[in-house]
């Protein structure tokens, strides 16, 4: 039987969290033989049992390799899009984006959340949305780069509550009379003006 996940390997699983596959077996349904997952959620105590051919369907996945894990944080600092105002819009639109479960969809989610909650406090669902993304996002970063899920915690604020970085303007220096004076005047000019 063929799988992509193997006992013992780590996984995301969208709508629950991180979790292990603690095993690969054949069940019967429908009278068939069918390969199903068990994946326990570590964080729920939860044991979740789900057909090998509906996993990516249901946007289970590999936990992200050190350098998409940075990619997740550095877009947490990034600038952002301002969220619709309509709560039930920009519910249903990261709902979406938590559902295809991509580790930096679940960073954008976590983003726009915290950028609209400094706005004005978010609804019930709203909040129990940016929640679980926090907690997704905590649980494989953790993972990812090795470091406790505190740290991570701390590096995704600290990344949140960074203003996102502006270009920076040379300042010109003062004009003087001279510059005003010379503004638009090549040499031939004022040497024909010197001989006149």
């Amino acid at each position: 039987m063929s799988t992509t996940f193997k006992v013992d390997q780590q996984v995301v699983y969208p709508t629950h969290g991180v979790g292990q596959i603690t095993e690969i077996k054949e069940r019967m349904f429908k009278g068939e033989p069918t390969p199903y997952y068990t994946i326990y959620i570590e964080v729920s105590d939860m044991t979740i049992m789900i057909p090998v051919n509906k996993a990516e369907e249901r946007g289970i996945r590999a936990i992200v390799p050190k350098s998409e894990a940075e990619k997740a944080l550095k877009l947490i600092e990034g600038e952002y899009e301002v969220a619709p105002a309509d709560w039930k819009m920009r519910y249903e639109m990261n709902r979406q984006l938590l559902l295809k479960g991509s580790v930096t969809d679940i960073a954008q989610v976590v983003q726009t959340l915290y950028h609209r909650s400094k706005i004005k406090e978010l609804p019930i669902l709203e909040r129990k949305l940016y929640d679980s993304a926090i907690k997704l996002l905590v649980d494989e970063l953790s993972i990812s780069l090795k470091k406790d899920r505190t740290h991570i915690e701390e590096m995704i604020f600290e990344r949140l509550e960074t203003e996102p970085e502006t270009p920076e303007v040379e300042e010109e220096a003062p004009k003087t009379v001279e510059d005003d004076f010379d503004a638009g005047v090549d040499e031939d000019d004022i040497e024909v003006n010197e001989e006149g």
